[in-house]
């Protein structure tokens, strides 16, 4: 993957702003049909330590965070973020239930102070950890300002992209409404043509 793209921007999709993009984009490492890309968490490690890395750099400039000495992402870690995405994903669709939300509770997160007074998310621990505790720093955030309810996930479960709602009133169910809410119509169009067809077959005698 490009050092300009993120595991957002690979598929067109608009970031979300400040630090609330860092969550868009755990949830946007899977593979999807916007065209097909690679799972970024599968597979090569160094792949995922790289998007990682720039995750972390990305956050930081966009929330004006200290640079601090990111951890190694190792094997055992990539199981753990990709739990950490499934259960972002439950908790973005917000029409079902979300499940077991444990690995968004599995850790702690820090603010430290810095010399001028501003404070900071501090993360610490493995990969893992540090990720899920900026993820959770990053929620609390945008529901605070009320940026969380815009960032959704497409309706289409094959596409289930993370994408941030500009809309006036807050009110699009799908990433892009004529790519994926065109599938999800025409499917529906030709399951009612189908009921519709069975009700017209006469009963056998």
């Amino acid at each position: 993957m490009p050092a300009d793209l993120t595991a957002t921007t690979r598929y067109g999709l608009a970031q979300a702003p400040g630090g609330l993009a860092l969550v868009q984009d755990v949830v946007n490492t899977r593979a999807a049909d916007r065209p097909r890309q690679a799972d970024l968490l599968h597979g090569d490690v160094g792949v995922a330590q790289d998007w990682f890395a720039d995750l972390a750099q990305a956050w930081s400039a966009a929330t004006d965070a200290p640079t601090t000495e990111l951890p190694q992402l190792s094997r055992t870690d990539l199981p753990r973020i990709r739990n950490l995405r499934e259960n972002l994903t439950r908790v973005l669709r917000r029409d079902e239930a979300t499940g077991d939300t444990a690995a968004l509770a599995t850790t702690s997160v820090w603010l430290e102070l810095t010399g001028d007074g501003t404070a900071h998310l501090a993360p610490g621990g493995s990969a893992a950890q540090w990720l899920t505790g900026v993820v959770l720093g990053e929620i609390f955030r945008a529901q605070a300002t009320g940026a969380w309810r815009r960032l959704k996930v497409c309706r289409n479960v094959a596409c289930s992209g993370a994408f941030y709602d500009l809309s006036r009133n807050n009110s699009r169910v799908w990433h892009d409404v004529h790519r994926c809410g065109n599938i999800a119509n025409l499917r529906a169009s030709r399951a009612r043509r189908r009921a519709g067809d069975t009700l017209l077959v006469p009963p056998e005698a």
